[in-house]
C-alpha cells in the first residue's frame, strides 16, 4: 500500500510539472495596475506588465485551494479555456474601503500581481468581492507575451544574502526581507536584525518545527535616511521604500503606499512572501494578505507585531480584537462567512473550525472562566463587538501575545506552509 501511495504522489508531481512546463516558462509576468475607488465604486487600471526573473512559487499548486482574500486573478489559456493559474489576495484599497474618507473621495492605490510567465496568450480576468462574499469580476484581458509591451526589468542590482536556504525555490517556501530606513553604514544592523527575526519565526508555533521547508533572503538595499516617516510627530525621512505611520489616518498602523518600489526590491531574488524591516523603535506595523508584512525592529514588542502581522500576509488570518477604526460600519454581514479561516459570522460554521471543537462546546461560547484557554466561539472580532466570532480568547491575533497563536490560526498556517512548501 505505502509503495501504491508513494507511487500515486510521484505520478502527480510529475504530472503537476508537466502542466506548468506546457502553459508556463520558468520566469514572472508581473501586472501592475492601479486599483482607485471609494465605499460604493471601484476600478482597476492597467499600467505595465514587467518579465522578471526565475517563478519562485510552487509549480504544482497552480490552482489555489484556499479561497483567501478580498480579490484573486483566474488566468486562462486563450486557445483551450483551461483554467491554468489563480491567486487570492488583498491590498491595501479594501482598507481604505473601510475609512471615513471613501465615503466621500475615491482614492487611487499601487498594486501589481505575480504569476508564471506564460508561453502563449492567456486571459487574465480579476474579481474582487465586497461584504456579501459574493466574487464580481471587475477587469479582463488578454496577455500575448510575443506581442504586448512586456518591459524586462533589468536586475536590482543590490547584494542579496541568504540568511537560511533550505532547497529550491520551487519546493520552499521564500521569504525575502527588505529593509526599510538602513543607511548604508547600517547593513551591519540590518543583517543582524534579519537573524533577530528569523529567531522570531521559529520561535513561534508552528513555524520551528518547518525550518526545512523554508528559505529567507535579504536585499540589502539602502536608504538615504535612517529610521521612518512618523507624521503625527512632524518626523519625514527620505527612505528606499517610502514607509510611514498614520497610513489611512490611523496612527500605529505601519505601511509602504508605494508597491512598484516594494517589488522592484523585492524582485532582487526568489520570492512568496514579503517582508519589510523598518530601522524604527516606534511600536507599530501592517500585514495585508499575499501583499507584505511590515514591522519595526527596535521595539520592545517587534516580535510579536512582526509575527502578528505575518499572520496577516502568510496565511489570511484576520484581527480578532473588536475594537474598530472603521467608519464603514459592519464589516461582516451575518449571512455571508467571512473568507478568514479565524473568523466566522456562523453563516458557515462547517467550513471552519466546527470539526476541531471539543464535544459538549456551546455555540456561541461564553466568554467565561470555563472557557479561557480552550477553543470555542467566542463573539467579538473582526473589528466588530457583535456578529462575528472567534475561536480562542487570547490567540496571538486577539492579545499582545508573542507565540500564542491559536490552534485554528495554527491550522492555517500549516496548511499555507504545505501549500508552497514539499
Amino acid at each position: 500500500m505505502r509503495l501504491f501511495i508513494s507511487l500515486l504522489l510521484v505520478i502527480s508531481a510529475l504530472s503537476a510539472g508537466a502542466q506548468f512546463n506546457r502553459y508556463f516558462e520558468n520566469a514572472t509576468l508581473r501586472f501592475d495596475y492601479f486599483h482607485s475607488g471609494s465605499v460604493e465604486a471601484e476600478y482597476v487600471v492597467p499600467d505595465e506588465m514587467i518579465r522578471e526573473g526565475s517563478w519562485a512559487g510552487p509549480r504544482k499548486n497552480l490552482i489555489d485551494p484556499f479561497d483567501y482574500g478580498a480579490f484573486k486573478i483566474m488566468v486562462y489559456d486563450s486557445i483551450t479555456g483551461k483554467l491554468i493559474y489563480t491567486r487570492g489576495f488583498s491590498s491595501l484599497f479594501i482598507e481604505y474601503q473601510a475609512t471615513e474618507q471613501a465615503l466621500t473621495e475615491c482614492g487611487n492605490f499601487q498594486e501589481s500581481i505575480l504569476m508564471p510567465f506564460p508561453k502563449r496568450t492567456v486571459k487574465l480576468e480579476y474579481y474582487s468581492r465586497g461584504k456579501e462574499m459574493v466574487w464580481t469580476r471587475q477587469f479582463e484581458t488578454f496577455i500575448n507575451p510575443v506581442k504586448d509591451e512586456i518591459r524586462i526589468k533589468p536586475g536590482a542590482g543590490y547584494v542579496t544574502e541568504d540568511i537560511l536556504y533550505s532547497g529550491k525555490p520551487k519546493k520552499k517556501l521564500d521569504l525575502v526581507f527588505l529593509p526599510e530606513g538602513y543607511t548604508a553604514a547600517e547593513m551591519d544592523k540590518f543583517r543582524t536584525d534579519c537573524n533577530r527575526f528569523t529567531d522570531f519565526l521559529f520561535q513561534t508555533e508552528p513555524f520551528g518545527e518547518y525550518r526545512k521547508k523554508i528559505n529567507i533572503r535579504a536585499v540589502m538595499a539602502p536608504s538615504e535616511e535612517s529610521g521612518t516617516d512618523i507624521p503625527t510627530d512632524s518626523v519625514f525621512k527620505n527612505t528606499l521604500l517610502g514607509a510611514g505611520f498614520n497610513t489611512l489616518n490611523t496612527e500605529r498602523y505601519l505601511m509602504a503606499t508605494d508597491f512598484k518600489i516594494v517589488r522592484d526590491v523585492a524582485s532582487a531574488v526568489p520570492y512568496d512572501q514579503i517582508v519589510i524591516m523598518v530601522n524604527s523603535p516606534q511600536y507599530g506595523g501592517g500585514g495585508i494578505y499575499n501583499f507584505y508584512a511590515i514591522s519595526t525592529v527596535d521595539n520592545i514588542y517587534s516580535g510579536f507585531v512582526f509575527t502578528h502581522e505575518f499572520g496577516h500576509s502568510f496565511a489570511g488570518l484576520g484581527d480578532e480584537y473588536s475594537d474598530s477604526g472603521s467608519a464603514a460600519g459592519i464589516l461582516y454581514l451575518e449571512n455571508a462567512e467571512p473568507w478568514e479561516p479565524n473568523i466566522t459570522t456562523l453563516a458557515d460554521f462547517e467550513s471552519k473550525w466546527k470539526d476541531m471543537l471539543p464535544e459538549g462546546t456551546p455555540v456561541p461560547t461564553p466568554a467565561t472562566e470555563e472557557f479561557k484557554g480552550k477553543l470555542g466561539v467566542f463573539e467579538g472580532a473582526g473589528y466588530q463587538a457583535k456578529g462575528a466570532y472567534k475561536p480562542y480568547l487570547d490567540c496571538s491575533m486577539n492579545m499582545i501575545r508573542f507565540n500564542n497563536f491559536c490552534p485554528v490560526c495554527q491550522r492555517a498556517m500549516r496548511g499555507m506552509i504545505s501549500f508552497y512548501g514539499r
